[in-house]
């Protein structure tokens, strides 16, 4: 640092209003689809979705049976950060999984 520069550069700069874009969302949720896959067996998907989310054997399969005969269900909602911590979990266990916006 120059010792002859002004000291009024050092002052810290006071912002009265955030900078902002004014389009943030923050109401609508993130969703986690698991898409369908020619790999893994019907049974193995019902326990992972019951292992990861504690949904019930009933529900489970439900989801499961989206995701086969419609190509993708979506398992769960929420934060950014949860659906990307569910997609991890997800990917972990050999399942196709993303995240989308709900619209």
């Amino acid at each position: 640092m120059n010792p002859a520069a002004p000291r009024a550069a050092m002052l810290p700069v006071e912002i009265t209003e955030p900078i902002t874009d004014g389009g943030v969302d923050t109401d609508r949720p993130w969703n986690v689809v698991v898409w369908n896959d020619p790999v893994n067996l019907m049974s193995y998907v019902v326990l992972v979705f019951r292992k990861l989310f504690g949904y019930t054997e009933e529900h489970a399969t439900r989801l499961m049976l989206e995701v086969h005969h419609e190509g993708r269900s979506v398992v769960a909602s929420g934060t950014r950060e949860q659906a990307e911590h569910h997609v991890a979990r997800l990917h972990a266990h050999g399942l196709w999984a993303t995240t989308q916006r709900d619209s």
